[in-house]
């Protein structure tokens, strides 16, 4: 009996740990007013080209929550920042070569 309660207690906490994990990333999605389908719209606009990488992320300037585009069009490939909150252009620069 002590065993099977602390296989259970242990699953539990497994449980709850994986939980905590999830949290984070869906708080983040949810504070987002503009939407990744729009925001890819508004990168595009500014730089046509492929989405090669697309992430929403924390950082300064802006309201503090952006997506981040890297487009490539053949010629170069841009880095494109867009406000998740009010939509707003934050950042449209060449990709260097040393980025990530």
């Amino acid at each position: 009996m002590k065993k099977l309660l602390c296989m259970l207690a242990s699953a539990g906490l497994a449980a709850g740990a994986f939980a905590a994990g999830a949290t984070p990333a869906t708080t983040t999605e949810a504070q987002a007013r503009v939407k990744l389908p729009q925001a890819r719209e508004i990168a595009l606009k500014a730089f046509p080209g492929k989405i090669v990488k697309e992430e929403l992320e924390k950082e300064q300037g802006g309201s503090g929550l952006r997506y981040s585009f890297d487009i490539a069009n053949g010629k170069a490939t841009h880095e494109v920042g867009i406000d998740a909150v009010t939509g707003k252009l934050l950042e449209n620069s060449v990709e260097g070569k040393d980025s990530d």
